[in-house]
């Protein structure tokens, strides 16, 4: 008989961009055990990015196991776990094989930018023939970019997985082959681990959630169904797609390993996650996460919202099968604190990332420089693939120190374009900013943020928010904790231990200043790689 505790909690795998954590929590959102561990990073060559998905999925499986036994020796019984929720890095796209359950090639990362040339051959084709929208009615042109753009809220971009997806079939032989004979599963890195763990070749099911689903190019918005338009227009077959569920039911269980028979009933993409995390339960409430990459997202409700001004529109959650959805303005930065991990491992500068606050203090400001840091393009509000990495005002006088201040207002001006577009799309000013990630642990940062945006950045001490929303979502499914997703009250003793506030200290006249030398910089830095081949 064992003498380990009984308790009810809630598990969430976070599958990231570099790294997997399995966090177990309670119903307060109080961290009771995890465990992380990296991955490898693959860049064969300049602008490409890869992981192996055999890779990730080891690694889930670790954490899972690792966390377990955290659990176990701090004297809970495993049981205790009823239900897991999965987040994800959600453009990442992985094809593998029907018959055998294995990878026929490396996942293409959402920061891969090798899909340049395909992008231009579908913008040519859109140019010249168009996409046919429904029997007998073609839309070409610019009516072609806003026909895609209505169907999925998105548009042709690297980004996207269903582009990835297409150069993967043009590339590999082995996808090529696989496609032709229907031998082909695709799916973003949610679908791929929910497929293992539920058994892989021997029954594992094969699902992709909606707000992955968003992200892939090939989804009407509105409906929630595969754009059998988009399908013909990128010629993929329909079967090698995932069926579709919401971010809240119960999809199946684990078949192996320590968890063997909990149920996973939550399923999100991370930026989504944060979302739910975060509480933004409401139209009008905002979150922005940086992590590798930054991302706002803005409750719009149940109304999709087009943007005018650069961003995307998205779903933000559904909240069970059948139930309707809520949605979201999205923008996405490509680089944020992956641009600290290149000052420290590529130029040297810091030794570790929490350095990069104490050295930035160091100055009181960035002595006139400007890092644009668009290592693979940017994207919103500007969407230029052709833009690269740019640092400018550079002297004599110019230190690390400066460079590394540069480096966080980067993300603190992009961040500011975005919420400028959200601004202008919704017609709603924002009063505050919900965020969190792992650059948010510096206050120098927080505070460069403030006074670049000019709004109050709220906080929370409990920053996990990404896993939080898979484990909300995974709860609510069951009723665990008698908590609902669609009725936010239920979620009132949800980490509720406070938040620390930033309120902008520069003046009106320093912050536009400041701004108008940003939007030189990135005028700059456009368009620098010309001439794509098609």
């Amino acid at each position: 008989m064992s003498d380990l505790k009984q308790g009810e909690f809630v598990g969430s795998l976070d599958c990231g961009t570099t790294s997997v954590r399995f966090i177990i929590f309670d119903k307060y959102a109080n961290i009771i055990a995890q465990h992380q561990s990296e991955f490898p990073q693959y860049y064969p060559n300049p602008g490409w990015h890869e992981h192996n998905p055999d890779e990730i999925q080891q690694v889930s499986e670790v954490c899972i196991s690792k966390a377990c036994e955290s659990l176990e020796s701090s004297g809970w019984d495993k049981a205790s776990i009823k239900v897991i929720g999965i987040t994800n890095q959600r453009e990442t796209t992985v094809a593998w094989s029907r018959s055998t359950g294995k990878p026929l090639c490396n996942a293409l990362v959402w920061t891969d930018g090798r899909t340049k040339n395909t992008v231009a051959h579908y913008e040519h084709i859109l140019a010249t023939k168009g996409i046919e929208v429904e029997q007998g009615v073609w839309k070409k042109g610019d009516d072609g970019v806003e026909a895609i753009r209505d169907i999925t809220g998105l548009k042709l971009s690297t980004y996207f997985s269903g582009i990835k997806l297409r150069w993967m079939i043009d590339n590999y032989d082995d996808v090529r082959k696989a496609h032709e004979e229907d031998n082909l599963l695709f799916g973003t890195v949610e679908s791929w681990v929910v497929y293992n763990l539920t058994g892989g070749s021997s029954g594992g099911i094969h699902i992709s959630e909606i707000t992955n689903a968003s992200r892939t190019l090939l989804l009407s918005l509105h409906s929630l169904i595969w754009s059998q338009p988009l399908l013909t227009f990128l010629s993929l077959r329909s079967s090698i797609l995932p069926r579709l569920v919401s971010s809240s039911e119960v999809y199946g269980s684990i078949t192996s390993g320590p968890l063997a028979g909990v149920k996973i009933g939550g399923l999100i993409g991370d930026q989504q996650g944060a979302l739910v995390g975060n509480r933004c339960l409401s139209e009008g409430e905002a979150k922005c996460t940086y992590g590798t990459g930054a991302f706002l997202l803005f409750n719009t409700g149940k109304k999709v919202v087009k943007s005018g001004h650069g961003l995307l529109s998205t779903v933000a959650y559904q909240p069970g099968p059948g139930a309707p959805p809520l949605y979201a303005l999205e923008g996405s930065i490509g680089v944020a604190g992956s641009a600290i991990k290149w000052l420290r491992d590529s130029m040297g500068f810091i030794r570790s990332a929490s350095e990069i606050n104490t050295l930035a203090a160091s100055v009181p400001n960035t002595g006139g420089v400007y890092f644009v840091t668009a290592f693979s393009g940017l994207l919103a509000p500007y969407w230029d693939p052709g833009a690269a990495g740019l640092l400018i005002g550079l002297s004599s006088y110019t230190t690390p120190a400066h460079i590394a201040r540069a480096t966080m207002e980067a993300s603190a001006f992009q961040t500011r374009a975005i919420i400028s577009s959200m601004a202008l799309d919704s017609s709603t000013s924002l009063a505050h900013l919900k965020v969190d990630g792992g650059m948010t642990n510096g206050d120098v940062c927080m505070q460069i943020l403030a006074d670049v945006g000019g709004f109050e950045v709220v906080r929370p001490e409990m920053r996990e928010s990404t896993a939080l929303g898979s484990a909300l979502l995974a709860g609510s499914a069951i009723g665990l904790f008698g908590w609902d997703i669609s009725k936010p009250e239920t979620l009132r003793e949800v980490n509720t231990s406070g938040s620390t506030n930033f309120t902008p200290s520069s003046t009106d006249k320093e912050r536009e200043k400041g701004w108008a030398g940003w939007v030189k910089a990135v005028e700059r830095s456009k368009g620098w790689e010309e001439g794509v081949d098609e």
